[in-house]
């Protein structure tokens, strides 16, 4: 297998504005790191945060020049929508309850949009978001970043091409332990939105950990979800929304899956796996062990599969960097879809078609995510009744 390095020719940096993400937000600094990674970028305005004050002292620390720097996101979006070298795509990095407004300002003014997940806090704001990206001529990309790994891709393009067979089974699993204790109560700041119904929305771990392990499930298998039966729980006396999640899984087609969400479960700290077996054989992968995939054909010995090692093809070649052996993991996760998205805006720049083999998850992707979150909340408020998706 080649590795592709990213010596792509430049065409000039995409000119990239943040909102939220200040110098001292930790979500904010893996997308800026992400965006430098492969050199597409060039970070030159934002609204870092929802504090005028800290908004300011935040664009200054970064190097920003002060007439680029907003106390809001609506003044960032109106001024940078008229400059002539305003920005072109911009980093939604806020709480979950902030994608939306914050998004509907840019796509507007036909600023692409590089946004985290989930897609939104609720379900109505979700399908307006998505509708607004679809009515938009702005390019909409949702960050959940282990689709950007590159044996994450690997395992995709084998199920796609048939080497499992028809696929049967799907169980994904995302235990955490930092929530084990009401941590929120210290002042601790991602534990304290991220346990937040307001700001989060209605499902705690579901929402924040849960629906990365769903995407996940989807994006490998190709499958697309019937319903569900959800049994959602808060451990932690006081806490407003689960911190643990047991989800059952039917499939179109028939295959059959579970998935397993949680932030009490001591002994994990980011333990993202996925299973995936099929009438031919079966795949496995270890978000903590990135560069290996296991796929064992069906009657044959176990076969490990490493990033640039035998077994390893295009899919992963193009999102890998540097030769096999070394690893590759979080941030070059997150800086692959910074560069799906880079050649997207650059072909939309021209008016030029994106090739097929770019691939990053969307709105729409990211309504399916939410609409997911509502009927795991929905199920499991029924006693663990099976739902469809309201998508």
């Amino acid at each position: 297998m080649a590795i592709t390095g990213r010596n792509e020719e430049r065409t000039g940096r995409i000119r990239l504005g943040m909102v939220g993400g200040g110098n001292d937000a930790f979500i904010g600094a893996v997308h800026r790191i992400a965006s430098r990674i492969d050199d597409h970028y060039e970070f030159i305005a934002g609204a870092l945060s929802s504090t005028p004050e800290k908004a300011i002292a935040s664009g200054k620390a970064l190097g920003l020049e002060e007439d680029r720097i907003y106390p809001d996101f609506k003044a960032m979006a109106v001024r940078e929508g008229r400059l002539k070298s305003g920005i072109e795509a911009v980093s939604i990095v806020t709480p979950n309850h902030m994608h939306y407004p914050v998004a509907r300002e840019f796509l507007k003014r036909g600023i692409h949009v590089i946004c985290d997940k989930p897609l939104t806090g609720t379900l109505p704001e979700a399908k307006k978001l998505a509708k607004a990206a679809r009515d938009s001529s702005a390019l909409f990309v949702l960050t959940h970043n282990y689709t950007g790994y590159p044996m994450v891709r690997q395992a995709r393009e084998m199920v796609a091409g048939g080497e499992l067979g028809k696929i049967r089974l799907v169980h994904a699993e995302y235990p955490q332990d930092w929530l084990t204790d009401a941590l929120e109560g210290t002042g601790q700041k991602q534990a304290g939105w991220r346990t937040d119904p307001a700001r989060s929305g209605a499902g705690g771990c579901i929402g924040d950990i849960g629906t990365h392990a769903f995407n996940l499930a989807c994006f490998v298998s190709g499958l697309t979800l019937d319903s569900l039966a959800a049994d959602l729980t808060t451990f932690v006396e006081g806490r407003p929304l689960d911190d643990n999640a047991h989800v059952m899984l039917r499939f179109e087609g028939g295959a059959r899956g579970m998935l397993w969400s949680s932030q009490v479960a001591p002994g994990n700290e980011n333990a993202l796996k996925l299973r995936v077996y099929g009438t031919k054989g079966g795949l496995e992968w270890a978000q903590e062990h990135p560069n290996h995939l296991w796929f064992t054909p069906f009657g044959e010995p176990k076969r490990l599969i490493t990033r640039g090692g035998a077994g390893s093809g295009e899919a992963a070649g193009r999102v890998s960097r540097i030769p096999p052996g070394h690893p590759e993991g979080y941030l070059e996760g997150f800086a692959n879809l910074y560069t799906e998205a880079a050649r997207a805006i650059l072909a939309a720049r021209t008016g030029e078609a994106v090739g097929a083999e770019v691939v990053y998850p969307t709105a729409e992707d990211g309504l399916i995510g939410v609409a997911f979150v509502d009927a795991c909340v929905r199920s499991s408020a029924r006693n663990g009744a099976w739902v469809g998706l309201n998508a």
